[in-house]
């Protein structure tokens, strides 16, 4: 028999307090292919899928639908999804009444959103299931940072997550979905699914997978579940906090072999467990001020590390918080720290390398979260944006921050882009032609890479306390449908764990 699978992606992050709108052309900026154009992407979760049915023992014909990936930002506007959502579900209708389906392969993220919609990944597999029927498996796989919902959980067969922080295994989670679809039609796999839900709502500066942290830990304990032989897969998640969506939380998602209780058990034994886990995943912050105060007593280069801008949690990465602070500390102190404002941008490109120029700088895509700041400086750097990513998921693939710049403020290097960009491992400070190791401060808007990044040239890390929708601590975020009780707000609930079980059609 050969299997027709067909495959698809629509990923991106979004966030509810803040982040420029995501449209059409964030998507196509990042990638937006279709038909055989998604056969081209030997890299990532697609690659995955390729390379597993490409080897399989049993022939696959691969069906290849709509690749959609865009930088995280703010909401997806209703009429992209729709667009992106239309172009999927056509694509599946036609070759189900072409030669049929045996299964669907989808690479998601978990934790995207639009303008009328909280819950974009159950949404598209309800519509997916919707189209193609209730006897054609459907795999996914999703960012450990998901939002996992009863309809993702309703309207998929299994779910599986990447299992890295920073992410590395993004083709790997494909080659494990892949296999799961295949196991499912060879028939020695009848996947019983549950989520176990903890109601914890951090950051995730103390997220990563590797070392001992409390992350780490939970992931260690899921995996460890996997020796059992009733169990398929298991996935932790650090749920993406800056959604506000209800019944929002981390914890662990188990896959049995028609075992739906124990899945169910073993599901909420890995929600408690993380459950025990949140004080120590709650960072300890400080503010501006005095995290220079400790870096001037410090020998060497020192990371501030100013989260609540991340671009790669769909902030729109235009705060200048930090900047006042170092440009007071003077020509003599070097330092460097990203924007992304375009109309800054536009205004250095026009004076050309070397002009003086004064401008508004900040602020110009989010209003929400601070004012521009009137600065003078000298354009040291012009260029497109373009680089390339050199490791991580998009290992190899070229990112694009727009018309860039690098404007002198005093000691400050301000690398200016017009539009955001995911940073992985100090690319785009290369791309600006910098050395950051003869800087004295490094500001880094992530919460986990700038580790990977300038850990070669720094020991001093610094988790700033600033304002942001991507803050390090949530505590202070404006969130109306998240589910309450909740930590950090509330330290000690009785009975926190909930349950998420498949339900029968």
């Amino acid at each position: 028999m050969n299997y027709q699978i067909a495959i698809g992606a629509l990923l991106v992050e979004c966030n509810h307090f803040g982040g420029v709108p995501t449209d059409m052309a964030s998507f196509q900026r990042t990638q937006y292919v279709r038909g055989n154009e998604v056969l081209a992407l030997t890299d990532g979760t697609i690659g995955g899928f390729l390379n597993t049915l490409s080897q399989s023992d049993q022939p696959c014909t691969i069906i290849p639908t709509v690749a959609a990936t865009a930088c995280p930002g703010g909401l997806v506007l209703d009429s992209t999804y729709q667009s992106i959502k239309t172009d999927l579900l056509t694509s599946l209708a036609a070759a189900q009444q072409d030669k049929g389906l045996d299964g669907i392969l989808l690479a998601l993220h978990g934790s995207a959103a639009t303008e009328s919609e909280c819950d974009l990944e159950g949404d598209l597999l309800q519509a997916v299931r919707t189209t193609v029927g209730f006897d054609i498996p459907i795999v996914a796989t999703l960012d450990l940072h998901a939002h996992i919902t009863q309809r993702m959980l309703d309207f998929s067969d299994v779910l599986i997550a990447w299992e890295t922080y920073p992410h590395r295994d993004a083709a790997e989670t494909g080659v494990r979905a892949a296999q799961a679809l295949i196991d499912m039609l060879q028939g020695t796999l009848q996947p019983t699914m549950a989520m176990g839900l903890a109601p914890v709502l951090v950051g995730a500066i103390n997220g990563g997978t590797a070392g001992d942290g409390p992350f780490a830990q939970t992931m260690k304990y899921a995996k460890y579940m996997e020796s059992r032989p009733e169990v398929y897969s298991t996935s932790a998640f650090l749920v993406h906090p800056y959604l506000d969506a209800p019944q929002m939380g981390g914890g662990g998602l188990v896959i049995t072999n028609n075992a739906p209780d124990l899945a169910s058990q073993l599901a909420r034994n890995v929600a408690e467990f993380y459950w025990e886990q949140r004080f120590s995943l709650e960072p300890t912050l400080v503010s501006v001020a005095d995290a220079i105060n400790v870096g001037q007593a410090h020998d060497g280069t020192v990371v501030l590390v100013d989260t609540a801008d991340c671009c790669g949690g769909g902030a729109a990465g235009d705060s200048i918080e930090v900047l006042p602070d170092l440009i007071d500390l003077g020509e003599g102190v070097a330092s460097v720290m990203p924007v992304v404002d375009s109309a800054a941008a536009e205004k250095c490109h026009a004076a050309g390398i070397g002009a003086l120029v004064a401008l508004q700088l900040g602020h110009q895509h989010d209003r929400k979260w601070g004012v521009p700041l009137h600065v003078s400086g000298e354009v040291l750097y012009l260029s497109d944006g373009k680089f390339i990513y050199s490791g991580g998921i998009w290992d190899g693939c070229q990112s694009n921050m727009g018309p860039a710049a690098v404007l002198k403020i005093g000691g400050v290097h301000v690398c200016i882009a017009s539009f955001p960009t995911y940073e992985w491992c100090g690319e785009q400070y290369a791309a600006f032609g910098l050395d950051v190791t003869r800087m004295k401060y490094i500001v880094a808007k992530n919460p986990m890479n700038y580790r990977m990044a300038f850990g070669h040239c720094c020991e001093h890390f610094i988790v700033l306390d600033t304002k942001g929708p991507t803050p390090a601590t949530c505590k202070h975020l404006p969130y109306s449908h998240s589910l309450r009780p909740a930590f950090p707000w509330d330290s000690a609930i009785i009975d926190p764990i909930w349950v998420l079980g498949q339900n029968d059609f």
